[in-house]
């Protein structure tokens, strides 16, 4: 396996006399074994770094290293990665044993050598069944389960995933997370994984690199990435339901307060919130749906009327209007709510998160440390 070096990578598209930028200056190290996916939504750029490193985009500017060797100008036949795309790109007349086998017989392997390399993938993928088969003979999952396996037998220094999973349904694509995941583990490959989908993203990324535009948002693990989100747009697309961004002011008129725009949402604000910002100013307050509550009679809430109530039976997810301002709350599924209920929303003051209204920027306030999960 390898580590894979992009830096200063930008790649820059002309149509018609038109300049488009559509990855700028992209600094990025995938250790050699990590796990790294790259989210964002559809034109941001993630696709078209995948295909940089495959070789299948030239680069406009900067140096893409794999291992110690720049690649800039080398073919992709001669990069040592291995695509899995997203439309499988099976070969109809063939069957799962020529399939996976195509790309070493065109290098000439011997045959014995790849029979056990195929033999291997596919007891890896558990598809020793369907090896005489032709592809429309199988299952969605079951052509993945083929792709990757015509990735594996090739005995890639890198693993590169262009949204594989997005033509599947639901039930498979959580299947298909749990056998790429085992894959990673059983192999300890260096995987670069593109995909829109957050959870897809927060399940399999030992990091996750947020795109927006073509610029880097955000490198981190899932779990920081989601907790410290950077800016506005990694709260709002990391996240689902996404983190609540409400626009507003903190006053101080005998202790702090952020006070939404129009005034009719008033929230407390953590002392230890004055020396870090600085005194009273513009911010957008943010704050994830699970904490936020439906406070009990007598306690002290934010006034708001329920629009859409969504029970996920483990959890009840209410939507609800409070001063002009959308709030969604994740609470227990034996909570009651009901659509054009009156109800009072509580917010965990240790939670909450202050962003700059100008530059989408995350503001320095304190907040309580959540425990940190054991790795994978």
């Amino acid at each position: 396996m390898a580590s894979v070096t992009l830096s200063g990578i930008r790649k820059i598209y002309q149509d018609a006399g038109r300049t488009r930028v559509a990855v700028a200056d992209l600094d990025l190290a995938v250790n050699d074994g990590e796990f790294v996916v790259l989210v964002g939504p559809s034109g941001c750029g993630k696709s078209t770094t995948l295909r940089m490193v495959a070789g299948l985009e030239t680069i406009s500017a900067g140096e893409l290293r794999i291992g110690d060797r720049v690649v800039n100008d080398v073919p992709a036949r001669d990069r040592n990665v291995a695509m899995v795309f997203q439309n499988y790109a099976l070969y109809p007349h063939m069957s799962v044993f020529d399939n996976m086998a195509f790309s070493l017989k065109l290098r000439r392997v011997p045959s014995p050598e790849i029979a056990a390399r195929v033999g291997e993938a596919a007891r890896i993928l558990r598809i020793e069944p369907l090896l005489e088969q032709r592809p429309r003979q199988l299952s969605g999952g079951e052509q993945q389960r083929v792709a990757l396996g015509r990735a594996i037998v090739r005995q890639p220094a890198v693993f590169l995933f262009d949204e594989p999973l997005s033509n599947l349904d639901a039930k498979l694509r959580v299947q298909m997370r749990r056998e790429i995941a085992r894959l990673h583990h059983a192999l300890g490959a260096t995987m670069l994984y593109v995909t829109h989908d957050q959870a897809e993203a927060m399940t399999l990324g030992d990091r996750v690199v947020v795109m927006r535009d073509g610029h880097v948002q955000q490198v981190d693990a899932p779990l920081a990435v989601y907790r410290e989100p950077r800016n506005t747009f990694v709260a709002g697309f990391i996240g689902s339901p996404p983190m609540n961004l409400l626009a507003g002011e903190v006053v101080d008129d005998g202790g702090l307060r952020f006070v939404a725009k129009g005034g009719a949402l008033a929230l407390p604000l953590p002392g230890a919130w004055k020396a870090a910002l600085g005194g009273p100013r513009p911010v957008i307050l943010g704050v994830r749906p699970e904490d936020v509550s439906l406070a009990a009679l007598g306690m002290t809430g934010v006034p708001a009327r329920v629009d859409l109530v969504e029970p996920l039976g483990q959890e009840l997810l209410i939507y609800a209007s409070a001063g002009g301002q959308e709030l969604t709350a994740r609470v227990a599924p034996g909570v009651r709510a009901e659509v054009g209920l009156d109800v009072l929303l509580g917010f965990d003051p240790e939670q909450l998160h202050a962003f700059d209204p100008d530059s989408g920027e995350r503001l320095p306030t304190p907040r309580s440390p959540l425990p940190t999960p054991p790795r994978r």
